[in-house]
């Protein structure tokens, strides 16, 4: 099928006979006897898979893509390989801008990708082949990220969307393998900056608002767990059904996923008062809820900062979604989980690992430290305050004589040091036990 030829001057090449039935050859240079057999068993195979109309495996693809540009370029003049496989020798950058433009992904996604990207590119370098990425040098793109200092999360984040780009390379045939496989992401979820936000601190900010308009925006995330912006901004008063008490919401985030792109949602009595007065408020022909967020200058974050603070209030980390965060808590308290999923528009597994929160009433209901146990508490708690009766006094007489000699120096009932006969007396004491 292919033979190899040693020409003068230690010049090699290999010859195979092409589909058409021509005999050709393709010039491997110089190059030692091992390097030159490999090269021939594996043209045979290209031969082989050529003739029979089949794709490559992994090892012949892997050796494809490790060819030098000139080696690629004969095997593509001989029709072994086809015109775009020269694609293979395309560089980081290259790669990125095919990754970006081919995705369909919401602005705010793209931002996140542009972050990594530009660790990537900033580590990498963006004229570097991608088949000269390694595992090795992945590994030390990793190494850098948790030495630079950015939060667990954010490292996930990135990992997660390295990963991405070279699995679309490999789909797109120009890798045979990643080198970011293997390569631990970490979780994407950072609980030291998930917090809830109790109703009472809530209306606090509420007070604090300047505008209902403001109030409905802060009210509709805590107590609808609606997304902010995105699922406001589009709210019009048609979406309200004030008979029902339910709200319609469009998501630009799910509106990819099958049934995801509107749902319905209980319209909150916290929210209604709000609502009903931007209502009457309204000009006539006014559809939108919350005008103000038509304008794309609004900084909706540093705003709400200063009403938090000029609530008394010091603010709490992720602003918006913990808002949304404390309403998904608050509610599967109440509800079935898969309904107040249904309601927030994720899933109950999305719910569980970004939304929902460990709160102390938690720990209080458990112990049963709550207010509905407040009298048997204050019972208990007179019960450890109490003078000590004869026997109370004789319980922990006995309580006293079973601790041990040196807790009982450091017993805040015994000042004295012990004397050698009163250590002799607690010994007896001891062994009567």
């Amino acid at each position: 099928m292919a033979s190899l030829v040693n020409c003068a001057n230690g010049l090699r090449r290999i010859d195979f006979v092409a589909p058409d039935g021509k005999r050709r050859c393709v010039r491997l240079g110089r190059c030692n006897k091992r390097a030159a057999q490999t090269a021939l068993a594996f043209i045979e195979r290209v031969v082989s898979d050529n003739d029979l109309g089949r794709p490559h495996d992994a090892e012949t693809t892997a050796w494809i893509i490790s060819l030098a540009p000139t080696l690629l370029a004969r095997l593509q003049r001989v029709g072994l390989v086809g015109a775009d496989v020269g694609a293979m020798n395309l560089t980081l950058g290259e790669l990125i801008g095919r990754f970006v433009g081919a995705a369909n992904v919401k602005p705010s996604t793209l931002a996140a990708y542009k972050q990594a990207t530009s660790s990537l590119l900033a580590h990498f370098g963006a004229g570097l082949p991608i088949r000269d990425i390694t595992p090795m040098s992945a590994a030390e793109w990793r190494k850098s990220l948790a030495d630079s200092g950015l939060a667990p999360a954010t490292q996930a984040k990135r990992v997660f969307v390295a990963k991405a780009i070279f699995k679309r390379a490999i789909r797109w045939g120009l890798l045979a393998r990643s080198p970011f496989d293997g390569l631990r992401a970490g979780s994407q979820t950072n609980p030291k900056r998930s917090v809830y936000v109790p109703r009472d601190i809530t209306q606090r900010v509420l007070d604090a608002c300047p505008d209902d308009q403001w109030r409905a925006i802060i009210a509709l995330a805590r107590f609808v767990g609606l997304r902010v912006p995105s699922e406001i901004v589009g709210l019009t008063w048609g979406d309200v059904d004030w008979d029902r008490g339910r709200l319609t919401i469009r998501s630009p985030k799910t509106e990819r996923h099958a049934d995801h792109a509107v749902r319905i949602a209980p319209l909150a009595p916290e929210v209604r008062g709000i609502l009903l007065r931007l209502f009457e408020r309204a000009q006539h022909g006014e559809e939108l809820i919350v005008p103000r967020l038509q304008h794309a200058s609004t900084n909706l974050r540093t705003h709400l900062h200063r009403i938090i603070e000029r609530a008394g209030v010091t603010p709490w980390p992720r602003l918006f979604q913990n808002l949304r965060a404390s309403c998904a808590t608050d509610w599967v308290e109440r509800f079935p989980a898969h309904t107040v999923a249904h309601w927030l528009g994720h899933s109950p597994m999305i719910a569980a690992q970004h939304y929902l929160q460990v709160r102390d009433q938690h720990f209080d209901d458990a112990a049963g430290l709550t207010d509905g146990n407040a009298q048997q508490k204050a019972q208990h708690n007179a019960q450890q305050t109490a003078p000590a009766g004869d026997g109370q006094r004789r319980t922990q007489d006995k309580a006293n004589r079973r601790k041990p000699l040196l807790c009982r120096e450091i017993d805040h009932s015994w000042q004295s040091v012990e004397t050698p006969d009163k250590m002799q007396e607690w010994a007896i004491l001891d062994s009567n036990q």
